[in-house]
């Protein structure tokens, strides 16, 4: 099984990308670590103890442990010390996959957490430097979709969520303080729920969720795809 790391600007961008995608490698035995950049707070409806709740709560749902790192939310900036901070997180969990948000995106916070987690990789590898944990070089960097811009997505694998869409809403429902009590943000949810149909729909399945990559995937056989 693999030690997987799963990095959000805020909580809720994790469990709005790839909620289902988590709860389904829970169930099949990862150990997966979501990683917040940021608290999220300031919002209109929420506290920093609202948020710490409700982020307590998704993490529960998912069945996943997470990590705070800390930063301020909407200065989040690309600097050196943010990068050895994402690496040596990724080296005490000795993460071999990492999930980061698609770079294309409206937020600074989102991109910027892009730009840092990709080169955090790099940097966890690095033997002489001072970081906790032991050097490991991540094998797979997986982008999923938690866009603001009105990005439609040209994803380079699907994952079957079928079985895990009513896991994936009932985590994002935690939040009720940014989906739940803001009447704007209710039309999140079904929202979500027709891009997962969709997606679903191209690989033949009820619920899928899109994945961006940059680097090959290697096959040895094709018993994993969806035929």
């Amino acid at each position: 099984m693999a030690n997987i790391l799963v990095a959000g600007p805020h909580p809720d961008d994790q469990e709005l990308g790839m909620g289902g995608t988590i709860a389904r490698l829970v169930s099949q035995g990862h150990n997966v670590l979501l990683l917040d950049m940021t608290n999220g707070e300031p919002t209109p409806h929420g506290s920093p103890q609202i948020r710490e709740k409700e982020w307590t709560t998704a993490a529960h749902i998912l069945g996943v442990q997470r990590r705070m790192l800390g930063l301020p939310n909407r200065e989040v900036q690309h600097t050196l010390e943010a990068r050895y901070a994402v690496a040596g997180v990724i080296r005490e969990h000795q993460a071999s996959v990492v999930f980061l948000p698609f770079s294309e995106d409206a937020h600074p916070d989102h991109r910027a957490t892009t730009r840092i987690v990709e080169d955090a990789r790099f940097d966890a590898k690095l033997t002489k430097i001072a970081l906790p944990g032991k050097p490991i070089y991540p094998k797979w960097l997986i982008y999923y979709y938690c866009t603001h811009l009105r990005h439609v997505a040209n994803p380079a694998i699907c994952i079957d969520i079928s079985e895990q869409i009513d896991t994936k809403i009932e985590s994002i429902l935690a939040y009720e303080s940014q989906f739940v009590v803001p009447e704007k943000n209710r039309h999140v949810i079904d929202w979500l729920k027709q891009m997962n149909g969709y997606m679903g729909s191209r690989i033949g399945c009820a619920f899928a969720e899109p994945f961006f990559m940059k680097e090959p995937v290697g096959l040895t056989d094709l018993d994993s795809l969806v035929m």
